[in-house]
């Protein structure tokens, strides 16, 4: 079909090109029944011309012809969707184009020259240009020459002539109308596309502006801040204070280091990096084991399998907003992460044990109240944009968080 290369489009212009085949089949089913009005207008003609169909002689080639004639024609007429090939179609053409003249010759009174004309017409519609050209021009060649041969007068062979043009040209103009109608239709759906993508820019353009102003003041104040941490812990060092201040102070710096990694990725997220997911809950897990020194395990059940970015990027900070709490409210508490994917849902569920039912309070330090209290709210938020569900509560032992989203 005419049109524009369709390698590397986009779904929108894949559209636009299955709209404009749609819509070249249904013109060609709507013109299906006028050419088997073409077959039998022919067909009658040659019944009621001289010679008349028969089984000898000059009568056996005008039923020879028109055999292949019908034959051919509807063949080309009953595929609308060039299931054929170019190279059966040119050959087929070319028997319709055959017939015609050989029907001319035969009956140089006939109505063979509409035969002539149908084979000119489908070689326009349905072929390349340059073979349509060639063998519209050698049709109407073998329409002039049957006239001439037949006795008939210079007129009679210009007026085929003319004719064979004139049907070429209508059925040129009418296929680069039909190509045209899908260049349009493809250029406004590349049009969109642009748009859309001009659009996207913009919305990145801004995301890295906004990136940039909140790394700048979020790098700044949390720097600032690990730095008064330290000259805090340097000073208590000195005045020789208790372990509990020295702890706090050292729970403290390991949280703004926490916050600014986290704000790290926040700026890379809006800047279009890519977000962490499930796929990095053992280095979650480790690093809460090796930093805030959590008992914790992670136990991964049912057979892995890829999220959506946002589903992942879900589980993964439900994962760490529980350990946050399990490290801020019962750092002694054995905790077990367990993944489980199955049928119809990811599920995630964080829960602590805490051994001989010890008050959930921290030993070493008083962490409850650091932190903003939004962490559950925030999570259950994100999962039900995702159509998921978070339900936190105690256990008999300790606490539990679970999260699931759907597949």
């Amino acid at each position: 079909m005419d049109g524009f290369p369709t390698r590397g489009e986009s779904v929108r212009v894949d559209d636009a090109r299955s709209r404009a085949l749609k819509r070249l089949a249904r013109q060609r089913q709507s013109l299906r029944p006028l050419g088997f009005a073409m077959i039998a207008v022919v067909v009658a003609g040659a019944a009621s011309s001289h010679p008349a169909p028969g089984l000898h002689g000059r009568p056996l080639g005008v039923t020879l012809g028109l055999c292949v004639f019908a034959g051919a024609l509807a063949l080309l007429i009953r595929d609308s969707r060039g299931e054929l090939g170019v190279a059966l179609e040119a050959l087929v053409v070319a028997a319709i184009g055959g017939a015609g003249v050989a029907l001319a010759a035969l009956q140089p009174h006939g109505a063979s020259g509409l035969a002539g004309s149908a084979a000119i017409w489908m070689a326009v519609m349905k072929l390349p240009l340059p073979v349509a050209a060639v063998l519209g021009a050698g049709i109407t060649v073998g329409l002039d020459l049957a006239a001439a041969l037949s006795g008939g007068s210079s007129t009679a062979v210009l007026a085929i002539t003319l004719l064979g043009a004139l049907v070429a040209l209508v059925a040129y103009f009418l296929r680069q109308g039909r190509a045209s109608q899908e260049q349009t239709e493809v250029l406004l759906a590349r049009l969109e596309d642009a748009r859309e993508q001009q659009l996207a820019s913009a919305a990145v353009a801004e995301r890295s502006r906004i990136a940039g102003e909140l790394h700048d003041v979020l790098a700044h104040s949390l720097s600032a801040a690990a730095i008064q941490l330290q000259g805090a812990r340097m000073l208590a060092e000195r005045a020789q204070a208790e372990e509990r201040l020295s702890a706090a102070i050292d729970r403290a710096s390991e949280l703004v280091k926490d916050g600014l990694a986290n704000a790290r990725q926040a700026v890379g997220a809006l800047r279009g990096e890519e977000l962490p997911g499930i796929e990095q809950l053992d280095v979650l897990v480790a690093g809460f084991r090796h930093d805030m020194h959590l008992d914790v395990t992670l136990r991964i059940d049912g057979d892995a399998r890829t999220l959506p970015a946002e589903a992942g990027l879900a589980l993964y900070r439900g994962a760490q907003e529980a350990l946050t709490n399990v490290a801020r409210y019962a750092p002694t508490a054995a905790v077990t992460v367990l993944l489980h994917y199955a049928s119809t849902a990811t599920t995630l569920t964080v829960e602590n044990r805490l051994p001989a039912l010890v008050p959930s309070q921290p030993t070493d330090v008083d962490l409850v109240g650091v932190g903003g209290g939004r962490g559950l709210a925030g999570m259950r938020e994100r999962l039900e944009r995702l159509g998921g569900s978070v339900h936190a509560g105690p256990t008999e032992t300790g606490w539990r968080v679970h999260l699931d989203v759907p597949t």
